[in-house]
């Protein structure tokens, strides 16, 4: 099956392209990670003008009703510019639980606040919960506000973790629906990530110079970039059928988000060991903007569900859809 983007979703892309290109990106996450969060939720704000925030939010709570094909495409964009703070957490999965536990609590969302979420036991840590308006506890289907506690450290410098301590409780809900979301919106943060780490190598392979030729015209360099390209590529029918999954509620898309999470997660650090080959030294100084992307990619890699568990529940739907159909037919 071929999946291809209409008009409307490639000038919505575009658009939000356009927004982060003009933003310098790298200064807002250099301050962001010093703790200067204030150029960063100026982004923030300009995105929800945009109606970012608002993707999954209900035309009667002053948001946009689309669904998660549109949530891909912003997603995808955020993940390219390496934008900091909770970007799943607030685009995709507060939007999925507030909208069945405290739908009052949506339009303020769509306007441009920010949410974290720790979902038990998968996302045990509330990114960014310092600079989020809203901060969601969810545990055994209970969805709660949250309190945080002492923050952690984490690979990425842009994200701090939080504990939280459920403390409103705000109804009880099936959350699996919302994990699926948040899934599907990580993997598309990564394929992102992965296709500015593969634009950013080959435009550094083109002007670097040793014996005097570009790097990007030897031999082992284009087998690398290829793999990457190819790596990016097959990753992304995956993104985008998991996402016409979760839009259609097909009984697939819990499979589909995870393996669609796989593939991305697999092709973003393929893109970035690649760029640091290819980079050489320069690429491991937190000076170089690259860094920025490639310790994202590696923070995300184990977010929202580790690679073994996604495997793992492909694996299971696979093997239970085997046995259905052998039930079927004895």
């Amino acid at each position: 099956m071929r999946f291809a983007l209409d008009e409307s979703h490639e000038d919505f892309a575009s658009s939000i392209d356009a927004l982060l290109t003009k933003s310098d990106m790298p200064a807002v996450i250099r301050a962001w990670n010093d703790g200067d969060t204030a150029p960063g939720l100026q982004v923030w704000q300009r995105l929800a003008e945009t109606g970012v925030n608002g993707l999954l939010v209900a035309e009667d709570h002053d948001g946009l009703g689309a669904d998660a094909v549109d949530l891909v495409v912003a997603v995808e964009q955020l993940g390219r510019h390496a934008v900091p703070g909770p970007v799943v957490e607030t685009v995709a999965v507060a939007p999925a639980l507030l909208a069945a536990t405290a739908p009052e609590r949506l339009a303020p969302l769509a306007a441009g606040s920010l949410a974290t979420v720790a979902m038990l036991p998968h996302v045990p840590y509330a990114v960014d919960a310092h600079v989020a308006d809203l901060v969601l506890h969810v545990a055994d289907g209970n969805v709660s506000t949250g309190s945080a506690g002492d923050a952690r450290e984490s690979v990425d410098r842009s994200r701090r973790l939080f504990p939280l301590s459920a403390q409103e409780h705000l109804g009880s809900v099936d959350t699996a629906a919302a994990f699926d979301i948040g899934v599907l919106a990580a993997a598309a943060q990564l394929q992102g990530l992965g296709r500015t780490l593969l634009d950013t190598t080959v435009e550094y392979a083109q002007q670097r110079k040793q014996f005097g030729r570009a790097i990007g015209s030897f031999q082992a360099v284009k087998h690398h970039l290829a793999e990457v390209a190819v790596a990016l590529e097959m990753a992304r029918p995956l993104l985008h059928g998991a996402a016409v999954a979760v839009r259609d509620e097909l009984p697939t898309a819990s499979r589909d988000v995870s393996a669609a999470k796989v593939a991305c997660g697999d092709a973003a650090y393929l893109a970035a060991r690649t760029a640091l080959q290819v980079h050489g030294a320069i690429g491991y100084t937190q000076e170089y903007d690259l860094s920025l992307w490639i310790t994202k990619v590696r923070a995300l890699i184990t977010a929202w569900g580790t690679p073994d568990a996604h495997r793992a529940r492909v694996v299971d739907a696979l093997e239970a859809a085997e046995n259905e159909k052998s039930g079927a037919t004895s």
